[in-house]
């Protein structure tokens, strides 16, 4: 067993690949609504004590503002955790540190995030300020295995719900830390020419960095199937 969690990818996709359910086709066998509802039931399914998502999409979610504090005072400039009992921890890849939040929690989970560390004292002040978590990488970009070892060790996270953007699933498939690969796929097509896809990685792709072997496939409601693939490096 690796000194990381166990990371298990999910993600909904339609036919052709493409990530956002706002641009696919209509179906006679399901809507939107009813397909997100398929999505979270399979997220509380697979349980993990911990979700990661990118900055973009923790934005949607924390709604905060900029509120740098008055005074910066103290603050660590490699971790900060908040909380190490929390049952669940909302974790968020945010390089640069422009996620800001409005208090200790999303969803009711633990909001930690994962910075570069060109990440500012204000910024870290700010996240300490608000109750949220923060583990800073000795780079510029956020080393992912790195973070993830701190994590289990620090938090206790033995489980890991990766439900990112397309190049931070791609990185995490690069880096050979995913396990499990969860895709829900709905009875529509995206086919935009530009169309943002489950998983990308620069022009390079993920040839000879991992495989796929099928475990298990079932039938969902309203048209959708889920796909489960174990994951090993190529």
């Amino acid at each position: 067993m690796p000194d990381r969690p166990r990371i298990l990818c999910l993600m909904s996709s339609s036919i052709d690949g493409g990530l956002h359910a706002s641009r696919y086709t209509s179906s006679p066998d399901g809507t939107p609504k009813e397909w997100s509802a398929i999505y979270e039931a399979l997220h509380e399914e697979l349980g993990g004590n911990a979700w990661l998502v990118g900055r973009t999409t923790m934005a949607e979610m924390a709604k905060g503002e900029p509120h740098p504090p008055a005074e910066v005072g103290d603050v660590d400039p490699r971790q900060h955790f908040a909380r190490r009992d929390a049952a669940r921890y909302a974790i968020a890849v945010d390089t640069k540190g422009q996620l800001h939040f409005r208090g200790s929690d999303v969803g009711g989970d633990h909001a930690v995030v994962l910075l570069g560390n060109r990440v500012t004292d204000e910024h870290l002040a700010e996240l300490a300020g608000d109750g949220v978590s923060y583990l800073v990488s000795q780079g510029e970009q956020v080393d992912l295995k790195a973070s993830l070892e701190t994590l289990r060790a620090e938090l206790g996270i033995e489980t890991l719900l990766l439900e990112g953007g397309a190049a931070i699933n791609g990185g995490f498939l690069a880096e050979g830390l995913v396990d499990e690969l969860h895709v829900v796929i709905m009875p529509a097509l995206d086919a935009r020419k530009d169309m943002e896809a489950i998983v990308s990685h620069g022009a390079e792709g993920l040839k000879g960095r991992a495989r796929l072997s099928l475990a298990d496939c079932r039938r969902l409601d309203h048209g959708a199937v889920h796909l489960k693939y174990d994951v090993s490096a190529a």
